[in-house]
């Protein structure tokens, strides 16, 4: 991805759209709502809900990985992404149980401040980064996710959530979802 080709708007608006879908998501629910299993996953509504929260908040340490191997030879992001790969099955089991528990910690309510302040987050950052920086590029372990690509810039992280935010939006199966 060019620097010329980073639509800085086009990344705020789509944060604000998951925002504002979260809010209104988490306000429709009912209790009821929440425990129903989800389409397609082994999770709720809720511990999926928080595991889509959860795509935001690791969008901090991965911005700082891409920025410190976006600096290094390409070889050493492949290197490490291969790793990562390798690792796949322990990861599946961590993402897994990440939201079992995470959903119970944190509860409907704060699910909803957390996002809000993770997204606030997110808007300063994309505001202060340097073009040059929105290039910067590593390899990813594509195995870990189906929204990961081969090499990824930071750019492109920061649009990274909300695709995976959509995805599982689907797999929802909360009562009277509506647009």
């Amino acid at each position: 991805m060019s620097n010329a080709s980073v639509d800085r708007q086009a990344i705020h608006d789509e944060l604000e759209r998951a925002r504002t879908t979260f809010h209104r998501l988490l306000d429709k629910a009912t209790e009821d709502d929440l425990r129903r299993p989800t389409d397609g996953t082994r999770w709720t509504n809720e511990q999926l809900l928080f595991h889509m929260l959860f795509g935001y908040i690791l969008i901090r340490p991965l911005l700082l990985l891409l920025r410190m191997f976006g600096r290094l030879p390409r070889g050493v992001s492949r290197a490490f992404a291969g790793i990562l790969n390798a690792g796949t099955r322990p990861f599946d089991v961590v993402n897994y149980l990440g939201p079992l528990g995470g959903a119970r910690v944190v509860g409907r309510r704060r699910m909803g401040i957390v996002f809000d302040r993770v997204i606030a987050s997110l808007h300063r950052r994309l505001d202060t980064e340097q073009s040059a920086d929105l290039a910067l590029a590593m390899h990813y372990p594509t195995r870990w996710d189906p929204f990961f690509r081969e090499v990824m810039t930071i750019a492109d992280l920061y649009r990274y959530p909300t695709q995976h935010f959509d995805f599982h939006r689907r797999q929802l199966t909360l009562a009277d979802e509506g647009p």
